[in-house]
């Protein structure tokens, strides 16, 4: 294994973190290793707590360690749905408590206040994991979060929210909600445009993120502009040029951007893989799976169904199926091997029994991991590698440049689905009252009747 103390502290350098890690970006002398790659370290909140989504494992010295899963993860799950060279390559690294010590010494300062307020690094790890750098070359990098690639089926919706949910897609509809509440979204953005495989399509999407990358000085989230490792703000959109022309206006490199990032999108599958595997494992919509949930929590499936679960609730803490809201069943939390099982039915012939229009309870797991597996589809991220941009010569450099990798590709929380059904029940609630302004969005993936929209309906603005 490959052993962090070859490196020194200072040769890596802080790039971000989210609630359970932190990632470090290499920046010292050449190494066959470490070059190219980021560090990615558990983070311990302050009062000492487990981080979510770990699992349990020794170390060397035989200490309980709860170890990151994603390597195994990605290797026996994520490679069979993703193709391996759209993935990072992920490999594990030995750490060192004294090594860690020097890195927070010299990092701290650098992270954000509330992040320090709420977690440090776990300085007990004795591995992490290195994973491809991909915005520390000499290159451009794009992150984009696609988002939600389809407008859902109508059979399991109601008649109340059968014709919103058909016209407007999920992304659009909160954008407008966040908009109520005063949040800077990319509210002309539709994912729908981006997935749809057309050139215009795609060319309106990916431009309507610029523009909202430049309204909003770079703050939305569904993209990001990387050069030579460093994050791109809109008013050194400059920093994206081949010669870095400070004096280019910023419509001729949002144009040159646009083509040359369209161009490689064109010319690679991963949407289209993105969004086959977001529409298959939501076939239900949240609608159809809260209705099989509340089903499965009668008293003619519940003894059954529990009693196939390795974490059974209790008699004791049966509920009143009219009290029953999605759940209430406990299937404990997820392993990879449940990840693993899932992947045989979902990519075996057995698939074909499902009957989606009526979904069994005895189906309900089943249907729960395709939702959260969806749902982390829906909410992953694209990485496209770019040459500098030449607005005289929009055309691609050849080479390495245009590789795309898709991450954040962990799975759910299986709590996280609550919370889902109330969020979906809020944002139609807000549109609905918005008749006369709703957008139709274009899902040119889906066909039939429900989806059949008139271009001279209102569109909003």
């Amino acid at each position: 294994m490959l052993d962090i103390r070859q490196s020194n502290p200072g040769d890596w350098e802080y790039v971000s973190e989210g609630a359970a890690t932190i990632v470090f970006s290499y920046r010292g002398p050449p190494h066959a290793d470490f070059s190219g790659t980021v560090l990615r370290l558990r983070k311990s909140p302050l009062l000492g707590s487990k981080p979510e989504g770990s699992i349990g494992v020794k170390n060397i010295g035989g200490r309980p360690e709860f170890d990151d899963p994603i390597i195994e993860y990605q290797a026996k799950f994520m490679q069979k749905l993703i193709p391996p060279e759209y993935l990072p390559t992920l490999r594990s690294v030995q750490l060192g408590n004294v090594w860690l010590e020097n890195l927070v010494a010299l990092q701290n300062s650098v992270r954000p206040q509330d992040r320090i307020k709420a977690s440090e690094i776990d300085l007990m790890r004795s591995r992490g994991v290195l994973a491809t750098d991909l915005v520390g070359g000499n290159y451009l990098a794009i992150e984009i979060k696609p988002k939600w690639a389809f407008l859902p089926s109508p059979v399991h919706l109601s008649q109340e929210t059968k014709p919103i949910k058909t016209q407007t897609c999920r992304f659009c509809m909160h954008s407008f909600v966040k908009v109520q509440k005063g949040q800077k979204v990319a509210t002309d953005y539709c994912p729908l445009d981006l997935f749809s495989g057309d050139e215009s399509r795609m060319t309106k999407a990916i431009s309507s993120l610029w523009n909202a990358w430049a309204a909003s000085n770079g703050s939305i989230n569904n993209l990001k502009i990387f050069a030579r490792g460093k994050v791109v703000k809109p008013s050194e959109a400059w920093r994206t040029l081949k010669d870095e022309v400070t004096a280019e206006d910023l419509d001729s490199i949002r144009r040159a951007f646009t083509v040359s990032l369209v161009r490689r999108l064109l010319a690679t599958p991963i949407l289209s893989i993105l969004s086959q595997l977001q529409r298959d494992l939501d076939s239900l919509d949240i609608e159809g799976l809260s209705k099989l949930w509340r089903t499965a929590e009668t008293s003619l499936y519940r003894k059954a169904f529990v009693a196939s679960s390795e974490n059974a609730i209790s008699d004791s803490n049966s509920i009143s199926s009219e009290a029953i809201d999605i759940g209430s069943i406990s299937m404990g939390d997820l392993s990879i091997s449940d990840w693993i099982d899932f992947l045989d039915t979902y990519t075996s012939r057995d698939k074909l029994n499902l009957d989606h229009a009526n979904p069994a309870p005895e189906h309900l797991k089943y249907y729960a991991m395709a939702y959260l597996l969806s749902a982390t589809f829906k909410d992953c991220s694209i990485f496209v590698k770019l040459d500098f941009l030449d607005p005289l010569h929009t055309h691609e450099a050849e080479g390495n440049f245009g590789c795309v990798t898709v991450v954040d590709l962990e799975p759910k929380n299986m709590k996280k689905i609550s919370v889902w059904q109330e969020l979906d029940q809020e944002i139609v609630h807000t549109y609905a009252v918005q008749a006369t302004r709703r957008k139709v969005c274009m899902d040119a993936g889906q066909q039939g009747p429900y989806f059949r929209v008139s271009v001279s309906e209102p569109v909003l603005e």
